[in-house]
């Protein structure tokens, strides 16, 4: 596995910080390049990652062995990881401009894309606003936008920021799954309560969040003809399995797959979901990308 020159790629961060975060952004024409992760050699893989999280935070268990068949590529959005949290509100086609970017400073022509949670809806705007250089699509926990509940759920994590404590038990009730939070045993789900309630938020939080509240994707969905994988998971409190539904029923031809977890399966279900995005980076081997 060979190491791309980049910026310093982001430490390993708590589960925590995967579910919640925000950051801020100047508009495309002054922005700076998004630090970024460059790993592994062979046809490209543009990682985009969700809210409050950052690569390393949500693609860390994968990136191993997806750079071993791919160069990935997976920078970190504005007040994520190492790039430094900006002025102003964020925006899909900024930030899905600047992940186009980032694969161009990477040398990629075209490139297979994988966005989680916000960085979903980011990976759909980057197919439609930059055609022909997507070869294929997968979409994991994916913010198809239109959700008043989602938007509430924003408020409710902007009010408990200040509230360690609190926000922890909002990560166990709602970013977690049932399933899993009620299998750990009494000591592992105290220490990682404790481990939540000290994690730090990213100074991106608000914008970030503020961002996957009001972004809105349906509307073009029909637009994308590139081979499409959705991952729901469907014991997702946060952003739930209907927005995972929305995407896939609104791209031609995508396949559905679920997944029993919560908005954290890299966390939950992490073999299940290398499984996943490894079985459909084989499906489509590198090839000229749509239209």
């Amino acid at each position: 596995m060979t190491t791309r020159p980049t910026t310093a790629p982001a430490s390993p961060a708590s589960a925590a910080s995967t579910a919640s975060a925000a950051s801020t952004a100047l508009p495309a024409s002054a922005a700076a390049p998004l630090a970024r992760t460059v790993l592994g050699s062979g046809p490209g893989l543009l990682l985009a990652h969700g809210a409050g999280g950052s690569a390393r935070d949500n693609w860390g268990p994968l990136l191993e062995d997806l750079a071993a068949r791919r160069t990935v590529v997976a920078p970190d959005f504005p007040g994520s990881g190492d790039s430094p949290a900006e002025p102003g509100e964020l925006s899909l086609d900024d930030l899905a401009d600047r992940l186009v970017a980032a694969a161009d400073a990477a040398g990629l022509d075209t490139f297979d894309l994988a966005g989680y949670s916000l960085g979903a809806a980011v990976a759909v705007r980057a197919v439609t606003r930059h055609p022909g250089r997507v070869r294929s699509l997968l979409l994991l926990s994916g913010v198809a936008g239109g959700s008043q509940r989602f938007r509430l759920l924003v408020d409710q994590a902007a009010a408990l920021a200040g509230h360690p404590e609190l926000m922890a038990n909002q990560m166990l009730t709602v970013v977690f799954g049932r399933t899993w939070v009620d299998a750990l045993p009494a000591e592992q789900f105290a220490e990682l309560r404790t481990a939540l309630a000290a994690a730090p938020l990213p100074a991106g939080f608000h914008a970030q969040f503020d961002l996957a509240a009001r972004a809105d994707v349906r509307a073009e969905l029909a637009r994308i003809g590139v081979p499409t994988l959705v991952v729901s998971t469907t014991e997702d409190g946060l952003v739930p399995p209907e927005q995972h539904r929305a995407l896939a029923e609104g791209i031609p031809g995508a396949r559905l797959v679920e997944l029993t977890a919560g908005h954290l399966p890299m966390v939950e279900r992490l073999p299940e979901l290398r499984e996943l995005l490894l079985g459909f980076l084989a499906e489509h081997p590198a090839h000229p990308a749509a239209a």
